[in-house]
């Protein structure tokens, strides 16, 4: 595969024909002042030293040096090439509840969206973080394995939704026990999960979960989005009907603090409860930059690999023949006749 990863330097190449114009024009100038006085020819047995033809031959060899100069600004890219990087960072990953009972709005303009928000602002403040995104309702899958490419983790946040899990539930425990599991390998690295849930689980032990975790090394922090109150549960976006169970009473979701402040406790970490004018990811992110980075390797596929300066080097190398060629004739060299001259004729 070919490309130039700044084509636009190429319209550079437009002055060649120009460049090639005025040395035409420069050359018939000159052999018409040189004409003023006599045969041209006579002019030139009078000149034995000059050799017009090698005027053309730097000429060239200057032309070649710069359109090699313009092919190299232009970043030529050829192939592809697999990089590796050593950083110094935490694992985090984020467990974020995507059940319906998160379409609630006593979080403005609703639980999930809020915390949408406040997860691309973290990410904006990740470094050399590493960091995962899973999901969870009834079930728990990872949307996004631990990864330092932040563009690619504000892209899988913003398709989340709550009709991506189809088991509806909470199951809090599953989602600790996933992303206990999908940690990179090494020992030596902080590790931190931050669940962000309503904490109305019905499915698991999500504490029992959070002790496991804790015992292999790594953090459990909560966020418990809505309010103890509790809100009804939109059956659509921006839409006035509401959830109902059987007997078609309006269901109502609240959030269950105590839950998830035992689980924080349990898994090393803190709870903290999120309200319309703050999420508490900042403070929890305070509290992972405390924790102590080890270097980890990060592999990056680059599908182009930059090939500019093969370009300047032969550029460069055009140049000096094109300095050392000169256009008068060097006796020291001219029984060589290395551009095809022959001193008997005239040139």
């Amino acid at each position: 595969m070919f490309r130039f990863a700044n084509p636009e330097y190429l319209f550079i190449l437009l002055a060649i024909p120009l460049l090639i114009g005025l040395y035409i024009l420069v050359s018939v100038s000159r052999k018409r002042r040189l004409a003023k006085f006599g045969n041209i020819n006579t002019i030139k047995q009078l000149m034995p030293g000059v050799s017009f033809r090698r005027g053309w031959i730097k000429f060239i060899f200057y032309l070649i040096a710069f359109t090699l100069m313009v092919l190299g600004v232009a970043r030529p890219q050829f192939g592809s090439k697999l990089t590796e990087s050593k950083q110094k960072g935490v694992e985090l990953i984020i467990a974020l509840d995507v059940s319906n009972s998160m379409m609630a709005q006593d979080i403005q303009p609703n639980r999930l969206e809020r915390a949408k928000q406040a997860i691309s602002r973290l990410v904006d403040q990740l470094s050399n973080d590493r960091i995962g995104l899973i999901v969870f309702a009834g079930d728990a899958y990872v949307q996004l394995p631990v990864t330092n490419d932040y563009t690619s983790a504000k892209m899988f946040l913003s398709s989340v939704s709550t009709g991506m899990v189809p088991k509806q539930g909470t199951a809090i425990g599953a989602a600790i026990n996933l992303a206990s599991n999908s940690f990179s390998p090494q020992e030596e690295t902080g590790k931190a999960i931050i669940v962000i849930s309503d904490g109305e689980n019905h499915e698991d032990d999500p504490i029992e979960a959070a002790q496991k975790a804790h015992e292999k090394g790594i953090v459990v922090h909560a966020i418990g989005i809505g309010s103890p109150k509790g809100a009804p549960i939109p059956t659509s976006l921006n839409s006035r009907d509401f959830l109902r169970d059987k007997n078609d009473e309006v269901v109502v979701t609240r959030l269950d603090e105590e839950t998830l402040s035992k689980m924080a406790i349990t898994g090393g970490g803190k709870y903290i409860r999120a309200t319309n004018s703050q999420i508490g990811l900042m403070p929890l992110f305070e509290e992972i930059n405390r924790m102590e980075r080890a270097e980890f390797k990060e592999k990056t596929f680059s599908e182009y690999d930059d090939q500019f300066q093969y370009f300047f080097g032969l550029a460069l190398l055009f140049l000096i023949i094109d300095f050392f060629v000169l256009e008068r004739r060097n006796k020291l060299v001219q029984k060589l006749n290395l551009f095809g001259e022959n001193p008997k004729k005239e040139i």
